[in-house]
């Protein structure tokens, strides 16, 4: 059973903005940590962003510091990750994912216990 699910990809021209958004029931939401993946064909999951229970810190990879933020709202059960000045190596498939039970920010696929099946993000050039 889907119990995250991703939406806001679509293609997009180089230097264009898009805001992923990742729901969940709030059992999970409420006890989890959550984080933003994405991966290619041929390459593993690679992390991108984290953001602790709280949605006190966060951590975003090196190559998308300073263009992509990560937040939540507990209130709607909802993640986002705002990505600005995309670049065509961002076009990858993204997943959001949960880490139940956690507090802080994970950037391993191991720390995380729930995924959604992946919204598809396209940066043209």
């Amino acid at each position: 059973q889907v119990q995250l699910v991703e939406s806001g990809g679509g293609l997009v021209q180089a230097g264009g903005s898009l805001r992923l958004s990742c729901a969940t029931s709030g059992h999970i939401f409420s006890r989890s940590s959550m984080g933003w993946f994405r991966q290619v064909p041929s390459k593993k999951r690679e992390f991108v962003a984290g953001i602790s229970r709280s949605g006190g810190a966060t951590d975003v990879v090196d190559s998308a510091k300073d263009r992509f933020t990560i937040s939540r709202d507990n209130a709607k059960n909802t993640m986002y990750l705002q990505m600005n000045s995309l670049k065509p190596e961002d076009t990858a498939v993204y997943y959001c994912a949960a880490a139940f039970g956690s507090s802080g920010t994970y950037s391993s696929t191991r720390d995380y216990d729930y995924w959604g099946p992946g919204t598809q993000v396209t940066v043209s050039s």
